[in-house]
């Protein structure tokens, strides 16, 4: 399922903000068809990691690579051009306004030909290419002109989602995906999640929720102050091993990436 080569690969990244060390020499790698979960306690620098692949922040130290080659991600834009998409727990959604306008939000297609003076949207193409992308990834929406106020939070979820794939990246970050939905809805997220695994794309997720975690995930890697704290196989370990290493107790008390059990 996964190639050989990580589709992304972290090496030594640290980034400072004033005297505070939010990342301390991170190593991280998310290969085209896996799904890494990245966990850690309030504060173990999830959110400052996801940002600098996103192209927010720049790193104090470091290297990128991506499909093997060095890179530097001098901002979002480059992130995108890169093919890494991000859904922040924010969602960043126009409730106002119908799905399909939400989708193309910023990416408008025109409606064109010989003598158009005046430019008008491609509702009919826009509409199109809305069914098309939700029907691909087997989403749950009533209508692509509802507004997106009145969907449910799992609906809301997966426009997010779907959004970040009209620029076809090959990498998905999902901030807390899951954070605040009923069952029902986080089973429409997840189910989602393990679609965009099965299209072959690279997913890291950033949950608090353990059990989403385990469901989804091929890989959970673990931050604990700012640093590696260990790296397990989803399939051999245990939520007291993630959860240990979380915390920073019994055999994960240094702070040390440790192997052994479902640790790697």
């Amino acid at each position: 399922m996964n190639a050989d080569r990580p589709l992304l690969s972290l090496r030594g990244v640290t980034k400072r903000f004033g005297a505070v060390q939010a990342l301390d020499h991170v190593d991280l790698d998310v290969a085209a068809g896996e799904v890494v979960g990245l966990v850690g306690d309030n504060g173990a620098g999830k959110s400052t990691l996801v940002k600098t692949i996103a192209g927010i922040y720049s790193p104090d130290e470091g290297e990128f690579f991506f499909n093997g080659e060095p890179v530097r991600i001098g901002g979002p834009n480059a992130a995108v051009a890169l093919g890494i998409a991000t859904v922040y727990q924010d969602l960043a959604l126009a409730d106002n306004l119908d799905v399909v306008a939400n989708l193309f939000l910023g990416k408008e297609v025109e409606a064109g030909g010989v003598g158009v003076v005046t430019r008008a949207l491609d509702e009919t193409t826009m509409e199109r290419r809305s069914h098309e992308l939700l029907e691909n990834l087997a989403v749950t929406i009533p209508s692509v002109r509802n507004e997106v106020g009145t969907l449910s939070g799992g609906q809301r979820q997966q426009v997010a989602v779907a959004r970040s794939l009209l620029g076809q990246p090959k990498l998905v970050l999902l901030d807390e995906p899951t954070a605040a939905l009923g069952v029902a809805q986080t089973a429409q997220v997840l189910a989602l999640i393990k679609r965009l695994r099965e299209q072959g794309l690279a997913v890291l997720v950033i949950s608090h929720n353990l059990a989403d975690v385990f469901e989804v995930t091929d890989k959970i890697a673990v931050l604990r102050l700012g640093k590696n704290s260990a790296t397990f196989d989803t399939a051999t370990a245990s939520q007291e091993e993630v959860v240990s290493a979380i915390t920073g107790v019994g055999a994960y008390a240094t702070g040390e990436l440790k192997t052994g059990g479902g640790a790697r």
